[in-house]
């Protein structure tokens, strides 16, 4: 049986990290279903937005597998290691951490690289490489979610933050309690599924224009990624809706 569950509620996908007694660890086979889950959920239209979590209440996800890596000797992890959004795989749509527990190492990877994260009052955050000698270049974007010296500090002392001050410093958009955890991330997302598909997948690319473009450049970038969505025909079904006292309904063209 795989290590990760993909399921799919109200348009809403849950890619669930099922090993709790490994506190979620990136073994080889959670690695691998994580990349499936990926791929299953840019290729299914009833899904409109991904949810990354783990079981449990103990841990989102603890990072590598460390008694793994010392049997496989790993030194460089290569490209296709686990998962990088916008970096080894392309996720168009929206995608939420529900951090459920520690997220270390790797575990603070998979967060840190989706677009939102909701977190249980008792989640945990840590870069905990340099307490096991190991490398996180992966944490390059670290430096424009929180302010640098909040990243130095992470990255330095490899000492765990806590949700409140995750969400402090921005790399957090709510903190909830543990019991309310699936139910605040299924309303979250659900509201940005009830949106006009076309419109959502644009506001996703506007929003990582800042990085390596000049203020005039990302405006021209974003006239051009917006321009398909003006002409589409969900854009005249918006208006006509709201003319109709109605709920739109989205085409996705």
């Amino acid at each position: 049986m795989t290590p990760v569950r993909y399921e799919v509620t109200n348009g809403v996908a849950w890619l669930t990290i099922d090993r709790p007694e490994a506190r979620n660890a990136l073994s080889e086979a959670v690695r691998k279903g994580l990349f499936d889950g990926v791929h299953r959920f840019n290729a299914d239209d009833d899904a409109k937005v991904l949810v990354l979590t783990g079981a449990g209440d103990k841990a989102f996800c603890a990072g590598g597998d460390l008694k793994e890596m010392n049997e496989t000797a790993l030194t460089v992890p290569p490209p296709d290691f686990l998962p990088q959004f916008g970096r080894n795989v392309d996720v168009p749509k929206p995608t939420i951490a529900a951090v459920n527990g520690i997220a270390y190492g790797g575990g603070f990877l998979l967060a840190q690289q989706c677009d939102l994260v909701v977190a249980a009052e008792h989640a945990r955050f840590a870069v905990s490489e340099v307490k096991v000698g190991r490398g996180s270049p992966w944490a390059a974007p670290l430096s424009w979610l929180v302010p640098p010296r909040v990243a130095l500090e992470i990255l330095l002392t490899g000492d765990p933050i806590s949700a409140a001050r995750a969400q402090q410093h921005g790399l957090v958009n709510d903190v909830v309690a543990a019991a309310d955890l699936r139910e605040r991330t299924q309303q979250l997302a659900e509201r940005i599924a009830a949106n006009a598909p076309l419109s959502v997948l644009a506001a996703k690319r506007t929003a990582y224009l800042s990085a390596g473009h000049s203020r005039a450049e990302a405006y021209d970038l974003a006239e051009e990624i917006w321009e398909p969505v003006y002409l589409s025909e969900d854009a005249q079904e918006g208006p006509l809706a709201f003319k109709e006292k109605r709920t739109p309904v989205w085409q996705g063209r």
